[in-house]
């Protein structure tokens, strides 16, 4: 499955070593995102590559991560559909109002909200929200405000993280203070 790419980045992790490269294309029903992440956290190296699969509506239909985590095989599908959330094929009751993956050694899934978010206001959102050690998927409650100087307040209810983040024209994050930063 390939599309028009339509944009690229590079991120560089700022609290431990890591990157991502990611690429954004359009479908013919919809968007794809595909990355590579490459990063050291407390359970050692991980590798993981992931491919999301969006809606026309920027709202997650599928991803797929695959890879290693700190020496163990990751291998994770988790798809949407009118039925709800499916994680491995089994079936996930509790995501029934997440909209998006969240995947949490990845800057790229902002990019979802970040296009629903209209030009003056707010979006609150839910996320299945992937996550390290385990690995485990949950809901995370997110909001996203547009502010003065290009802007973007993110605020995640769940674990009370809040920030300001700096977007390009694509939606991808470019500034995401303390963890991430692209490159140039």
């Amino acid at each position: 499955m390939s599309g028009e790419t339509l944009a690229t980045i590079h991120w560089r992790a700022l609290d431990r070593d890591g990157e991502d490269k990611c690429r954004l294309a359009r479908l013919d029903h919809g968007w794809m995102l595909v990355g590579h992440a490459r990063f050291r956290d407390a359970s050692g190296w991980a590798a993981l590559d992931y491919l999301i699969r969006l809606g026309e509506d920027w709202c997650t239909t599928s991803a797929d991560i695959t890879g290693e985590h700190g020496g163990a095989p990751v291998a994770m599908r988790l798809m949407r559909n009118g039925d709800g959330w499916t994680v491995n094929e089994e079936k996930r009751p509790d995501l029934a109002e997440a909209e998006d993956v969240d995947l949490s050694f990845t800057p790229a899934t902002n990019l979802m909200p970040l296009n629903r978010l209209p030009e003056v206001g707010r979006l609150e959102t839910t996320s299945a929200w992937l996550r390290f050690p385990g690995p485990q998927v949950t809901p995370l409650s997110q909001s996203y405000t547009r502010e003065r100087g290009g802007l973007v307040r993110y605020e995640a209810r769940e674990t009370g993280f809040e920030t300001h983040l700096a977007v390009n024209g694509h939606g991808f994050i470019t500034t995401y203070p303390g963890l991430w930063e692209a490159e140039v």
